[in-house]
């Protein structure tokens, strides 16, 4: 009798993975039969909990905007590549996300920066983070239609409230005074609040002189470089050992 209002009131309650979880023991109460009334209450509670979790981890890689579905699991943690299990592992944890840190991955072309950069954005995600990928030219003209459009104010609040940033192919192309004035500003804004992390082929130490103006390369390294973890990458062009793989097997 009490069967189907239960139901109707999991359903305005919002507890869908309870309400199927309970429809489930309903049905099968044989199965259910050794268990006591506080164990099947925390497996439909753990069913919602998962269900939350699941659809949370979605909603966020997918706003991540993530250009590979990257898994740490698929990752080749070797010193050969200039990946340290260890350090790897730790920030995996996404603890550094936290604690408003930054990381570099640097590295030749086709090494692995973006692999391993998504990977660890998708792992900051599973901790709750949410994540923001760009390339950071695509970025830039992002922040330029913004100025045109009246909205620079904006975009840059956006860009601030973002825990973790991801820049890829930092430093890459050249860039105007007016481009490292809004980096600047980004940075200003995330400074000591969020997290950014940068995947580039530019060593750090060649930054200072492709931003054209000195006092603002000045002021994007200092809010960048002091807090940041560096990983080196090493080895041939992943692309490349795949397209082997492929050209092998086939």
């Amino acid at each position: 009798m009490l069967k189907e209002p239960l139901m109707q009131q999991l359903i305005r309650l919002r507890l869908p993975a309870f309400r199927e979880g309970l429809r489930e023991q309903l049905g099968n109460p044989d199965v259910y039969a050794s268990l006591s009334f506080e164990e099947r209450v925390a497996l439909l509670v753990d069913q919602e909990c998962l269900k939350r979790e699941n659809r949370r981890l979605k909603r966020l890689t997918h706003a991540a905007g993530f250009p590979q579905p990257a898994e740490m699991e698929d990752l080749e943690l070797s010193a050969a590549r200039g990946l340290d299990r260890k350090l790897v592992t730790e920030l995996a944890q996404a603890r550094w996300v936290g604690q408003h840190a930054n990381l570099f991955l640097m590295g030749p072309t086709g090494c692995g920066k973006t692999y391993l950069a998504c990977a660890l954005g998708r792992k900051a995600c599973q901790a709750g983070f949410a994540v923001r990928f760009e390339r950071t030219s695509r970025l830039l003209e992002v922040m330029r239609v913004a100025r045109e459009q009246g909205e620079w104010v904006a975009r840059l609040r956006e860009l601030a409230r973002v825990p973790l940033l991801v820049l890829d192919d930092w430093m890459r192309d050249p860039i105007t005074p007016l481009q490292a004035q809004d980096l600047l500003e980004v940075f200003d804004d995330r400074f000591g609040q969020s997290s950014t992390m940068i995947a580039t082929q530019v060593p750090v130490t060649d930054w200072h002189l492709r931003i054209p103006d000195p006092t603002l390369a000045d002021a994007i390294l200092d809010r960048l470089v002091h807090n940041a973890i560096r990983i080196n990458l090493e080895g041939e062009s992943q692309r490349k050992l795949r397209s082997s793989r492929r050209v092998d097997e086939s």
